[in-house]
């Protein structure tokens, strides 16, 4: 899903009626562990719908999670920016966010605020080439350590709120934790098609719903970031709850899967994604992630 596109401000998303998520789940998987879980909730497309309303019944049913003593966390590709937007809207303070696909943690202070515990950052100046070679027209945005974002072009679905427009030249100047193409007028199997003729190496990439790819630190996923999350709050691995919807979703739906713990795509998402999970739930607009909480 798009990474990082425009949020409203807090108080303007709009809410679809809950209908009857809670019941739609009770044939899809069982109930999950009594013990503190930690459930990771990706954004775009399972918080969220394509229009920036809140799936039905997602509110209350993270606060039905949390009133049962489970740790509810948002791991998602967006920025820091954005994702301390949706975390108020759905009314969470967790102890950590993984952000950026797993290039960035947030943590939370004393103070309750939230600053960087785990930043990774590469040089961005060989695929950022390697890629203006094939997409001439595509425009390119790339998110620094701090959170600044630097940008070519304008693209209606881009976050730009503080964020900086440059010469393509410019974003290679320093370190990134991430570089973010898009190319209008291509579709997502145009770019799957162009990562595997070309080749991307000492580079992690997932590529989204649309002509939009997403390039992480060699390595690094939403994986990773949640794995550290997990040793920090002391949470055993088989009581990880993961959903999502998206490419960049399936390195979190291994981890979890592989070490005992339970992955839900939510059921708009691709075969890929539907298949590296260990269930598929409900769609985003039938309340998904509200259906799987609610039988917890």
């Amino acid at each position: 899903m798009t990474d990082d596109p425009h949020v409203p401000a807090p108080g303007e998303v709009e809410t679809r009626p809950q209908a009857d998520a809670a019941e739609a789940v009770a044939d899809v998987a069982p109930a999950a562990s009594a013990e503190r879980l930690l459930i990771a909730l990706d954004v775009d497309g399972t918080v969220i719908l394509e229009d920036e309303s809140l799936s039905p019944g997602v509110v209350d049913a993270v606060a039905h999670a949390q009133s049962l003593g489970h740790e509810v966390m948002l791991a998602t590709g967006r920025s820091w920016d954005s994702t301390e937007r949706i975390m108020h809207v759905l009314g969470i303070e967790p102890e950590y966010a993984v952000c950026s696909n797993g290039a960035i943690i947030m943590g939370r202070t004393a103070g309750g605020g939230y600053e960087r515990v785990h930043v990774e950052t590469f040089d961005p100046a060989e695929v950022l080439a390697l890629l203006r070679g094939h997409l001439r027209d595509a425009r390119y945005m790339v998110e620094l350590p701090d959170g600044t974002r630097l940008y070519t072009e304008y693209l209606e679905d881009w976050n730009l709120r503080g964020a900086d427009r440059v010469t393509f030249e410019q974003l290679s100047h320093q370190p990134v934790c991430r570089v973010v193409v898009v190319s209008p007028g291509q579709t997502d199997e145009d770019f799957l098609e162009l990562v595997s003729r070309i080749g991307l190496s000492q580079v992690s990439y997932a590529i989204g719903w649309t002509a939009w790819l997403d390039i992480a630190p060699q390595g690094v996923n939403k994986a990773t970031g949640l794995q550290i999350v997990r040793e920090r709050l002391g949470i055993a691995p088989e009581n990880v709850l993961v959903m999502g919807d998206g490419r960049n979703d399936i390195e979190m739906f291994q981890w979890a899967l592989e070490h005992g713990g339970r992955a839900i795509a939510m059921g708009q998402g691709p075969a890929e994604v539907h298949a590296a999970a260990g269930e598929v739930g409900p769609s985003v607009a039938d309340g998904g992630v509200a259906a799987i909480l609610r039988a917890l």
